[in-house]
């Protein structure tokens, strides 16, 4: 039976475009306003991922850092996190959602109970920023038995035998991350050659959905069209920062932040 991540990116095929993968923090910047957003931004996106804020997180830039940062502020819980999945999934134009977050806080909660919890709400994947292979091998086996899709990440730096370990372990999606830097960074390699170095991984995973993350904007989105799918999360965590600046809506905003984007890959 073919998971909903994998139904969602078919969809897409069909109509001959990539996927639009959103990500924004739970709990920014209220847990009511960030459910509102998701439930808001899913009338444009395909998959929603939802990061579950952390104190370090060591792979994000500013912007997602400023969203964590008020998401704690406001008290965030990985139980309320939870909370916020089980009613987003009851919602009309309900995405499949993916998890995105740190291990430390799995760890914390026990990783049996936490994907037993996923599966529990309606999380339909799981990404764990800092448990790479063959580390995650247990937890991947756990995720693929509760029926979630297990996303690893790749990079321009990944050799070649190991990213064919790593797609051969892989579920049906894989994130490859087009720059070495902190989300949010500008594009400091050409599409061109993002493009180059995310074909050679589709050679290898031709049964597999890739996204690509990083660096993606509102201007340099239709460079990638003919990707399985793009993560857009940095811009919509500005777009929440610029919004309380200016005391305007953040769901209104991103609801038009998002419409924007999935008009560039049409």
């Amino acid at each position: 039976m073919k998971s909903q991540i994998s139904l969602a990116f078919q969809k897409c095929k069909k109509e001959n475009r990539p996927a639009l993968v959103t990500y924004t923090v739970a709990g920014d910047n209220t847990k009511k306003k960030s459910l509102e957003i998701l439930k808001s931004i899913s009338k444009h996106a395909d998959i929603v991922e939802l990061g579950f804020a952390h104190n370090a997180p060591t792979a994000d830039g500013p912007q997602i850092q400023n969203s964590s940062h008020r998401a704690l502020k406001n008290g965030i819980k990985l139980k309320d996190v939870f909370q916020i999945v089980k009613d987003y999934k009851k919602s009309k134009n309900a995405k499949p959602c993916i998890l995105m977050g740190y291990y430390q806080m799995v760890h914390r909660y026990g990783e049996r109970k936490f994907v037993i919890k996923c599966k529990q709400v309606g999380v339909n994947g799981i990404i764990i920023v800092d448990l790479p292979f063959p580390d995650n091998r247990e937890f991947s086996k756990l995720c693929k038995k509760n029926s979630i899709t297990f996303v690893q990440l790749l990079s321009p730096t990944t050799s070649k035998e190991r990213m064919k370990k790593i797609i051969a372990s892989s579920h049906d999606m894989i994130y490859y991350i087009s720059m070495l830097s902190t989300t949010g960074g500008k594009l400091k390699v050409s599409p061109k050659k993002i493009l180059n170095n995310y074909f050679k991984i589709k050679k290898m995973s031709r049964s597999k959905y890739a996204v690509i993350g990083f660096g993606i904007t509102k201007n340099n989105i239709a460079s990638f069209k003919e990707s399985d799918g793009l993560v857009i999360g940095s811009a919509l965590c500005k777009g929440i920062s610029d919004s309380l600046k200016k005391r305007q809506n953040p769901v209104i905003n991103l609801n038009k932040m998002v419409k924007e984007l999935k008009s560039k890959i049409i």
